[in-house]
């Protein structure tokens, strides 16, 4: 199965529904964690009306916890990758919210120290 292009969503897409940018295979960043920030963002941004706020959540504290999980070779790999998605925003001048979030990410989410 291929994976979806941008414009099989944008049409789509509910009001109200948060979604964090297409990110191109050519920057290299790891398929899980571009993954579990597309939930993420999903979870955590898009309104009541799309997502039960409780239930997201409780699936956002298991996110962190699996995140925190990291260490070593793992860790330093994802620091890379953030380091490189930031990058890549603000060559694509994306908000300076969305370039704050992948900032403090990491340590918001208890996996490295503040």
């Amino acid at each position: 199965m291929d994976a979806p292009e941008a414009d099989d969503f944008e049409d789509n897409i509910p009001d109200g529904a948060a979604v964090f940018p297409l990110i191109p295979e050519e920057l290299g960043i790891h398929p899980l964690l571009l993954a579990v920030l597309h939930a993420y963002v999903f979870l955590d941004g898009s309104d009541e009306g799309l997502v039960h706020r409780a239930a997201a959540n409780e699936a956002l504290e298991y996110l962190a916890g699996y995140l925190q999980r990291l260490q070593g070779t793992e860790l330093q790999r994802t620091q890379e990758d953030f380091e490189t998605l930031i990058g890549y925003g603000k060559e694509e001048k994306w908000p300076k919210t969305m370039i704050h979030f992948l900032r403090s990410f990491l340590q918001d989410n208890g996996v490295m120290p503040e």
